[in-house]
C-alpha cells in the first residue's frame, strides 16, 4: 500500500485525481490533499508519504519548490500539470513520471504501477538513473506536443499554444484569445503563463498583454509603440517594454530564419 498525497492549487483536478486514483489504482491510500506547497510540507513532516501526485504551476511557490522536501521525506513524485513545456525539468528533479493534463487514466495506472515496482524494490542508483533516462525516452516521444490545458470550470480546454493569438490580463484572470476567434477566461494570472510559454515566441508586450509573435503584422511608434495582430487588433507597448519588445523581435526573426 503507497501511502499518497494530491498537491494541486485547483479544486476540480484535486477532486478528479482522487476520484481516478480511488476507482482505477489498487494499492493507493490517500493520506492527504494539499492546495499549496505550504500544506504540503506539513503533510510530510507529520505523516510518512511514499508517493506525490504534484501540480507544478500554482501561486506563490510551484511544485519545484516542494523537491528539497520531498527528497528529505524521501517520497517520490509523480507530477501533474498542463504545460508541457516542463518536461525537462522535471526529470532533472527525479520525477517517477509526468503526466498531463487532463489526465488519462491508462497513463495514470501505468504511472502508479511503474511507481509502486520502483518503491517496493527499492532500486539501487544505476537502476534510478535508468528510470529516469526511460521517462526521457518517454518524453521525447512525444515529439514536443506543444498544448496547454486551460481550467474552464468543468474540466479542461486542452488548446494548441500555436492557436492563441494573444492572451489579456483581467485583474487576476486571464483571457485567451485564440485563432478561431474563441476566447476563454482562465482565473489564473498572466505572469503564470509568462513563465511557461515558449520564450522565443510569445512576448509580454504590457502589463496586461502576452502576444504571439507568430500573430504579428506590423508594429509602429506613431503614437507610442503598438502592435498590429494579423486579426487587426491593435495593442499598446508600454514604455517600459519597448527595449525588451525590439530584442524579441530580432530573436525571433533569427530563430524563425534557422528553421
Amino acid at each position: 500500500m503507497l501511502n499518497t498525497i494530491i498537491v494541486d492549487d485547483e479544486e476540480f483536478a484535486r477532486s478528479s485525481l482522487y476520484f481516478l486514483l480511488q476507482e482505477n489504482c489498487e494499492g493507493i491510500h490517500i493520506s492527504g490533499i494539499a492546495k499549496s506547497v505550504a500544506e504540503a510540507r506539513q503533510l510530510l513532516v507529520n505523516n510518512k508519504i511514499d508517493l506525490i501526485f504534484l501540480d507544478i504551476a500554482m501561486p506563490g511557490e510551484n511544485g519545484f519548490d516542494l523537491i528539497p522536501q520531498a527528497q528529505i521525506s524521501k517520497s517520490h513524485v509523480i507530477f501533474t500539470t498542463a504545460y508541457d513545456q516542463y518536461a525537462l525539468r522535471a526529470i532533472k528533479a527525479n520525477a517517477l513520471d509526468y503526466l498531463l493534463k487532463p489526465i488519462d487514466i491508462d497513463e495514470l495506472k501505468l504511472a502508479v504501477e511503474k511507481a509502486g515496482k520502483y518503491i517496493a524494490l527499492n532500486k539501487k542508483e544505476h537502476n534510478r538513473n535508468e528510470n529516469l533516462q526511460n521517462l526521457a525516452v518517454h518524453l521525447s516521444e512525444r515529439n514536443e506536443i506543444r498544448k496547454i490545458s486551460l481550467p474552464n470550470g468543468q474540466g479542461y480546454s486542452l488548446i494548441n499554444i500555436d492557436d492563441i493569438i494573444h492572451i489579456e490580463a483581467d485583474s487576476n484572470y486571464s483571457i485567451f484569445h485564440l485563432a478561431n476567434k474563441e476566447t476563454i477566461t482562465v482565473s489564473k494570472v498572466l505572469k503564470e503563463y509568462e513563465e511557461i510559454l515558449p520564450e522565443q515566441q510569445f512576448v509580454r508586450i504590457h502589463k496586461s498583454s502576452i502576444v504571439n509573435l507568430n500573430y504579428l503584422k506590423e508594429y509602429n511608434s506613431k503614437n507610442g509603440m503598438e502592435v498590429i495582430l494579423k486579426n487587426g487588433e491593435k495593442i499598446a507597448v508600454s514604455r517600459r517594454r519597448a527595449s525588451d519588445f525590439a530584442e524579441k523581435i530580432k530573436s525571433y526573426t533569427r530563430f524563425e530564419s534557422d528553421k
